[in-house]
């Protein structure tokens, strides 16, 4: 007859049982070995895929307690076959989206850009995200008011300050305000066009570039001027804005750079 030796490890030491949830498609998880988070796309035999939001895809292994799922513990299982791997619903920024999530109480943290058009566009393309992450987004009407403005929010660890500037070169007024403001708490970033409309893609608008526009020139109205449109600036930027459906349709400048903002504002201190 065989001899079974029993298992002499003290109850303590004993991992706990987690959960066993379907890897469903859709399901977002994190990979804590790697700190890879994603959607599930596929499920197959031993394995299963996970696309981030940029695209990104990673292959792992169902392991027992190989995924967080909302920071817990868990071991994924493979689906019915009723399900079928389908790709995850996105927002207009490319994340992947979050069916029935309700919007977060508004962090002390925010994001300041510099006027009503910036604004428009980072709601357009990450109002959804910013909404789960409870960011409120304020414009400043300038960036000359942003030293009395970061020294009234007085940023901290609990209450991170990001801003987003317009036409931020080395060597202009707007750099020199920008790193007079910076901090550990208060991070500055900027774009290199003269201003927001021209982080649009000239193609989503239907035109073969933005103009050049002869200094000492109000930009926007010279842009009006050069592309035949009536010289109504407020009208022009409604019909720009209404061509812009997803981060598709803006420049890598300005994408990389709001991206920066928001997970400075809302990584854990």
């Amino acid at each position: 007859m065989r001899q079974y030796s029993p298992d002499l490890t003290p109850p303590w030491k004993k991992p706990k049982p987690v959960p066993e949830v379907p890897a469903e498609p859709g399901l977002v998880v994190e990979e804590p070995a790697t700190g890879f988070c994603g959607a599930v796309i596929r499920c197959e035999a031993g394995t299963v895929t996970l696309e981030d939001r940029f695209g990104k895809h990673r292959v792992f292994p169902l392991e027992p307690r190989g995924f967080l799922l909302e920071g817990r513990v868990v071991t994924l299982t493979r689906p019915s076959p009723s399900s079928t791997a389908v790709r995850p619903t996105r927002t207009a920024s490319g994340s992947v989206a979050v069916p029935g999530a309700r919007a977060r109480v508004a962090r002390a943290g925010r994001i300041y850009v510099e006027g009503r058009h910036d604004a428009e566009l980072v709601e357009r393309v990450w109002g959804d995200d910013l909404r789960i992450e409870g960011v409120v987004v304020e414009y400043l009407e300038g960036v000359d008011d942003l030293p009395a403005i970061v020294a009234d929010f007085s940023p901290g660890p609990d209450a991170r300050l990001g801003v987003l500037v317009d036409h931020l070169v080395p060597g202009s007024k707007e750099s020199r305000i920008a790193a007079s403001v910076t901090s550990e708490h208060a991070l500055v970033l900027g774009h290199p066009y003269i201003d927001i409309w021209e982080a649009v893609k000239p193609s989503s608008v239907g035109i073969p570039s933005w103009p050049r526009v002869p200094h000492g020139q109000d930009w926007k109205t010279g842009v009006c001027r050069a592309l035949g449109w009536p010289e109504n600036t407020g009208a022009a930027w409604q019909h720009i804005l209404s061509r812009v459906h997803s981060y598709k349709d803006l420049q890598p400048e300005l994408l990389g750079r709001v991206e920066e903002l928001i997970d400075f504002v809302t990584a854990p201190h």
